[in-house]
């Protein structure tokens, strides 16, 4: 058949986004007088403004005349449920490398997804015009990876490409320069096997879901068997429950649009409508003779928080969704696009607990649900722990850093404080190259406190390794929080006067309420201040009383850093214009009498 499945696989910034926008380019997909945007891919404005690709997505490309799907993965192991079943839909897989940093953690991660479904690897390595590259030494370094992964021997004589995506060529010699992608086209067609065709009832699995205001839901997915037509058909649920449907209309990849088919056969993949019951996983089969396809295994989730609608003294000001059911709603739509997420109720009708693979994915979704107006409070992120053999368990990661040699030493001691252990050290340039083993419970707000203490310096990924025993207590966070008294705007002159209790987080003008944290203190309790205090005025002059106020710039949380900086008694409040701290009970008597509660206890706060 003259298709080709292919799916690009890559670490963050690694250049696969731009290499993709080349290969559009040069396979003349744009009318002569069409503007391309940059990373063409990243569509999402989420993605735009943080330059990195969180949802898959389908083109294909017309070469040599064959064509050629091309699946787009996202590079942060937080998404790594877009990948675990976006690979079905491929037979082979482009796996782009950096030319300098080499294999990272979630090259591993997707790497290790790809050989377990058996598909054919091609390797890119990119950025080879780079002053720095060293192409030959990562080259080894993905073999290697290869062998300690076990791939097979058929895998392991992988065809190798250097490409420069920024630039649009790419060549199959090392150290030489080309003039287009080419090679890589070649490449593909040459050891990216056809998708199979056999015979008998139509199968398609379900990989991603779509919806238009038009039609309705759109399932996408690709067909493994016999031949898709619009017409009755069964659709065989991940649960085992069946039921019938009909498709309406058949939409196949052609470019980046999606044009209407008449049949789509085995190996090609399509956008089916009118299946309106179709969730990802489910198979649409054969009317008459219906059989499922095997189950997507997807990871299970390792960090969980707890989602609660609103309930400081400024609920509902700046949105238009607020309540428990709005809430819930919407947690249910995302479901049934996000296989990885959880949502599981709790004794609270008002409160929801969601299960993620990591913050990114989790403040993800929050900053979506922000976007569409909706207003909620998230508790501190708590990691998921399991019972393996009667003991307790918990989530390990593989924390890679990247850091000049002189932050070296402040780097391994930070992590070592958070359980963290020293695996790999090794020079690369300017730079060492350190990997750890560290619970997860030990990253939660250490990429702030790392690029600290490195001067910004710092470039650090993770991927979720294997469940291991408890490794111990994990120091929380050592600064105090300042404590609003009082509801009203925040007055220059208190905080003029408050500046040697600690740094803020609040500008002179904001609105804050009673219990809001309005800034951090050195000292470890927390301390209640009056930020809306102002001065007196008075018919006496009196000498410097009218001296300029010199405020300290208030430090501003983006989400993620929230969701990383709060303590077990803290949450977020999220609205569509704020991102609020405040301590779960607003009143200081009440946080009073629960310290108190708690030490009677013997649990200590």
């Amino acid at each position: 058949m003259n298709i080709r499945n292919v799916a690009i696989i890559a670490h963050v910034d690694h250049g696969k986004t731009t290499l993709v926008d080349q290969l559009l380019q040069q396979g003349h997909l744009f009318r002569s007088n069409q503007v391309m945007a940059e990373r063409f891919l990243d569509s999402n404005p989420l993605e735009r403004e943080r330059g990195i690709t969180i949802l898959s997505k389908n083109i294909s490309i017309p070469y040599a005349g064959v064509k050629i799907n091309l699946i787009d993965t996202p590079g942060h192991a937080d998404f790594g449920g877009e990948v675990e079943r976006v690979l079905k839909m491929a037979d082979g897989v482009l796996l782009l490398v950096d030319a300098f940093e080499g294999p990272m953690p979630q090259t591993r991660f997707v790497l290790q997804k790809a050989l377990e479904l058996h598909l054919k690897p091609v390797v890119v390595i990119n950025k080879v015009d780079r002053h720095d590259s060293r192409a030959d030494e990562v080259l080894e370094e993905i073999f290697d990876l290869f062998v300690e992964l076990e791939a097979a021997d058929e895998q392991l004589d992988f065809p190798t490409v250097y490409a420069s995506g920024r630039e649009g060529w790419a060549t199959l010699e090392s150290g030489a320069a080309g003039t287009d992608l080419t090679p890589l086209l070649d490449t593909i067609l040459e050891h990216v096997p056809a998708p199979p065709s056999p015979e008998g009832p139509v199968q398609m699995l379900v990989t991603t879901l779509d919806y238009s205001e038009y039609v309705g839901r759109i399932a996408i997915g690709r067909v493994f068997r016999g031949t898709l037509a619009p017409g009755p058909v069964t659709l065989l649920k991940r649960d085992g429950s069946r039921s019938s449907a009909t498709i309406r209309q058949l939409l196949t990849f052609e470019g980046l649009e999606r044009e209407p088919a008449e049949r789509v056969p085995a190996g090609d993949l399509c956008a089916v409508v009118g299946v309106e019951e179709a969730h990802i996983g489910d198979t649409i089969a054969d009317a008459e003779a219906p059989e499922p396809l095997p189950m997507l295994a997807i990871d299970e989730p390792t960090v969980m928080m707890t989602f609660t609608v609103n309930t400081s003294p400024f609920y509902g000001r700046e949105g238009k969704f607020v309540t428990s059911r709005h809430l819930a709603d919407r947690l249910a739509k995302e479901l049934e696009r996000d296989v990885a997420l959880r949502v599981e109720p709790t004794h609270s009708p008002d409160t929801f607990r969601v299960s993620g693979r990591g913050i990114l994915h989790l403040s993800i979704l929050i900053e979506r649900m922000r976007r569409e107006g909706y207003e909620m409070q998230v508790g501190q992120p708590k990691v998921i722990y399991k019972e393996i053999g009667g003991k307790k368990c918990e989530p390990i990661e593989i924390l890679a850093v990247d850091v000049p040699e002189e932050h070296q030493g402040r780097v391994i001691e930070m992590v070592s404080q958070r359980r963290g252990e020293l695996q790999v050290l090794e020079p690369r340039g300017a730079q060492t190259h350190m990997e750890f083993r560290i619970p997860s419970r030990g990253l939660i707000g250490l990429r702030s406190r790392m690029l600290l203490a490195t001067s910004g310096e710092a470039t650090m990924h993770h991927r979720f390794f294997e469940y291991e025993h408890f490794k111990g207590s994990v120091p929380e966070r050592q600064m105090g929080a300042l404590v609003s008294m009082a509801e009203g705007d925040v007055v220059g002159y208190a905080l003029d006067g408050l500046q040697d209790r600690g740094r803020f987080f609040v500008d002179p003008g904001e609105p804050v309420y009673t219990g809001q944290v309005v800034g951090e203190t050195p000292k470890e309790d927390d301390i209640v201040v009056n930020v809306q205090k102002s001065k007196k005025l008075t018919n006496m002059r009196a000498s410097g009383a009218d001296k300029a106020l010199k405020i300290t710039p208030a430090i501003k949380f983006s989400l993620e850093e929230a969701l990383e900086y709060i303590n077990h008694d803290e949450m977020v409040e999220v609205t569509p214009k704020s991102i609020r701290l405040r301590k779960i009970l607003l009143d200081e008597n009440a946080r009073k009498r629960a310290r108190t509660a708690a030490r009677l206890e013997g649990v200590g706060v």
